[in-house]
């Protein structure tokens, strides 16, 4: 199942998107869901980071040094 949904695009952007459909035959649409498949795991990633430095920041996370990890973990020499 598919949803749709409105997309808001500054004029500049909208045209370019307009003439990349045209000449290569394709929708708008399929560019739209192209750039968001491509780029939506890069965002998530980067918020869950900035949420994660958040966090550290006030102190409700910490870090932890590699020699600890690999102790923990049975890896260390």
């Amino acid at each position: 199942m598919s949803k749709q949904t409105a997309v808001r695009l500054p004029d500049e952007l909208n045209e370019r998107l307009m003439i990349l459909a045209k000449r290569t035959g394709r929708t708008a649409s399929y560019y739209i869901r192209e750039a968001i498949e491509e780029h939506i795991d890069d965002l998530e990633d980067l918020y869950l980071a900035e949420q994660a430095l958040e966090r550290l920041k006030r102190g409700e996370e910490r870090t932890y040094p590699l020699d600890e990890v690999e102790r923990e973990l049975g890896l260390a020499d």
